[in-house]
């Protein structure tokens, strides 16, 4: 098989045809949604690169991207509908064909669908960040059927919540004007592996005379690039905000114009704030008081001044906190009137898009039907009459959602029937029933807003699908029909929905509404967003404000502003488990995606643990030799790299690896836990509490 998938793209290469190059848009969980040029001849995709006209992709694609065509012609992809016929876990598959799949799989879904329809899950993701090959059809058919709604939580929910009562919905600056700013902090964010496009944009302006600061527990590649580096302990990015804005505040460095034309609960913010004098906050922080007074002084003085946030910010207890408090600053200081000054965290707010009519939330009239935590998954399994059959697309719960220990029992009911959507055969896939071809990005149609810039790009099908993919969409409307749902909204046609993401009354009506036909000669079209959107305010608040104080959360029994909640898992040398791990992404990896192109496993090398001297010395453990990292939760097994990038009491568990590629048939979400930020119900990745011993 391989051979001949191999063949098929030599041939194609060598052969003296002529080249057509296809426009299309990068899928991945990523700020930058590149627009993309494919090179296709004789039907086969050769190179994927970068859209030189899009001004942000500007020709450019991280090296995972690059390497699209690897990964769409790899050998070990799926191509035919797959039947269990060992155990679960075990891998053990045959090939059937379409109509077998479906037929079982309507039929087995429907014996449940007639007495408890909310006993099937939806389980997805940003395996796609297309809203097409998303949810569309796909939540249309799960609506219709009035199946348990899934609780999309994974990522971004407690930075989006947090954005939302703060500014009224995911808003921020244009990332493009990072270019002009004369202090950029970049928090919480690896950008150079993360956001390549914004590291070229930053380094542009530190050509231009910029000063970059990161905010980060990790010396990161981007840490070491940048002229400062505060090395925060994790989760404690809340009790720094609050000290700048003590500095801010105690120094009158405030633009009070702003603060009281635009602003929405300062006098309580400022009584909260002096509770938060530099060496408070440097003590909670693990920084030095002259770090945090010196930021503060150049935060007030530099004009322009912008954040950049990601979301590590926001992956542990206080996250939520976390973000509305950086999110806050901007507000004090003015830098909203600069259009190189603000923050942005997520610009899809900003998107005009009808995702509604694409979804169709009003089909669902089963008022019964629970609403489950995609982050508590493990325990949702577990939990005996809730779920009895989960139809996963676009994720691979039993890689990347946490405690794994549990959600692997769970995906190892023999009682819970799981259909799985997938190119490969993941860890998720090893524990199905039926695994149904997917086709890949560079096979069908979908339409992408971003959270990272303000434009959309279209994603045009390059080559054929692939021996018998179908597009997940595809795939719902022939279940459908098989179940006897025969509502024509299941059977729009992929073009058709493409078309109806536009059909939003606010950008029809605007002065310059992004159209089809746009987006099929260029790609990509700019959403109308003013350079500098709230340079007079006009926060899409019921306020108009920004909300330092917010009502919402004041009603929810809340603390209406926000504060410094500390992690659930704070060690201490004393502790049983006295070191707090994060888990970031490997450099070469997205999520769990790419983790099977061998190209790019061959760079990561293999599961590592970052440890620092100290604490590697304190433990005897020599560099490169195999350590167990362990917590009441579980353990796994990796290769401990000693090194100054984790700092003291602190280790970096890199992620996301296949379970049945990690060392021990782990990885380490075997270690994190199954609680909750305080909002937007996210998980806590980043606080987490292990005891780290040599494996000898």
């Amino acid at each position: 098989m391989t051979k001949a998938r191999n063949d098929v793209q030599n041939a194609a290469m060598t052969a003296n045809t002529t080249s057509s190059f296809v426009l299309g848009a990068c899928p991945h969980d990523c700020p930058d949604t590149c627009s993309l040029v494919t090179t296709v001849q004789d039907g086969v995709a050769i190179k994927v690169q970068g859209n030189s006209k899009h001004p942000l992709t500007d020709g450019v694609l991280c090296t995972k991207v690059s390497r699209y065509t690897e990964r769409t012609y790899h050998p070990d992809r799926v191509l035919h509908p797959m039947k269990r016929v060992g155990p679960k876990g075990s891998g053990q598959f045959q090939r059937v064909s379409w109509d077998e799949a479906l037929t079982d799989i309507a039929a087995r879904l429907k014996a449940i669908a007639d007495k408890h329809p909310e006993r099937i899950l939806p389980y997805s993701y940003a395996g796609t960040m297309g809203m097409v090959q998303g949810e569309s059809i796909a939540m249309r058919f799960f609506n219709l059927l009035g199946a348990a709604k899934l609780d999309r939580t994974i990522c971004s929910s407690a930075g989006g919540e947090a954005l939302t009562h703060t500014f009224g919905s995911k808003v921020g600056m244009k990332v493009q004007h990072f270019a002009e700013s004369k202090l950029i902090i970049i928090w919480g964010s690896n950008v150079i592996t993360s956001s390549v496009h914004f590291w070229r944009i930053a380094q542009e302006a530190k050509r231009q005379g910029a000063k970059l600061v990161c905010i980060d527990p990790r010396r990161t590649e981007t840490a070491d690039k940048c002229d400062v580096h505060l090395a925060i302990k994790p989760g404690t990015d809340a009790a720094l905000a609050l000290g700048l804005m003590h500095q801010l505040i105690t120094h009158d460095w405030l633009d009070h114009d702003y603060i009281a034309q635009h602003t929405l609960g300062f006098e309580a913010l400022r009584e909260r704030a002096l509770q938060w004098p530099p060496e408070r906050a440097a003590e909670v922080c693990g920084l030095k008081v002259e770090d945090i007074r010196q930021l503060a002084y150049d935060y007030a003085h530099t004009k322009p001044a912008a954040i950049r946030l990601n979301y590590g910010i926001q992956r542990s207890h206080g996250g939520g906190n976390a973000v509305r408090a950086v999110a806050c600053l901007p507000a004090l200081i003015g830098a909203w009137r600069h259009r190189a000054g603000g923050v942005v965290l997520s610009a899809s707010g900003h998107a005009l898009h009808n995702g509604a009519a694409l979804q169709r939330h009003d089909l669902h009239t089963h008022t019964n039907a629970p609403l489950i935590n995609m982050s508590t998954i493990g325990d949702a399994l577990n939990t005996p009459g809730l779920i009895e059959a989960v139809v996963v697309y676009n994720s691979n719960p039993v890689a990347v959602a946490p405690e794994s220990a549990k959600v692997v029992q769970g995906f190892a009911r023999e009682d819970l029937f799981t259909v799985v959507l997938e190119h490969f055969m993941t860890d998720t896939a090893d524990h199905a029933d039926y695994v149904l071809p997917a086709t890949t990005q560079l096979e069908h149609w979908d339409i992408h807003t971003s959270y990272g810039h303000t434009d959309m790009v279209l994603n045009r099908p390059a080559i054929a699908p692939m021996g018998e993919a179908k597009t997940n969409t595809q795939i719902f409307r022939e279940l459908s029909m098989r179940m006897g749902l025969h509502n024509p909204l299941l059977q729009e046609d992929d073009e058709s929905l493409c078309r109806l993401a536009l059909q939003n009354p606010r950008n029809l009506q605007s002065a310059a509404p992004v159209t089809w036909e746009q987006l099929m000669t260029d790609g990509f079209a700019h959403w109308p967003v003013a350079d500098a959107p709230f340079a007079h305010g006009g926060f899409p608040t019921d306020s108009g404000k920004c909300e330092f104080f917010s009502e919402r959360l004041a009603a929810q029994g809340k603390d209406g502003l926000p504060d410094f909640i500390p992690n659930y898992e704070s060690p201490t040398p004393q502790d049983r488990y006295p070191l707090a791990m994060i888990s970031p992404p490997a450099r070469n990896f997205l999520n769990s995606s790419f983790v099977n192109v061998k190209s790019l496993r061959d760079m990561e090398g293999e599961p590592l643990l970052e440890i620092h001297p100290e604490d590697a010395a304190l433990r005897q453990l020599k560099d490169g030799e195999m350590v167990r990292v362990f917590n009441d939760r579980g353990s796994y097994e990796c290769k401990a790299q000693i090194t100054t990038r984790a700092q003291p009491g602190m280790v970096v568990g890199l992620g996301i690896w296949w379970r049945k590629l990690g060392t021990d048939g782990k990885n380490v979400n075997e270690l994190t836990s199954q609680r909750l930020t305080d909002m937007g119900r996210a998980p806590v990745f980043y606080d987490c509490a292990v005891q780290v011993a040599a494996k000898r």
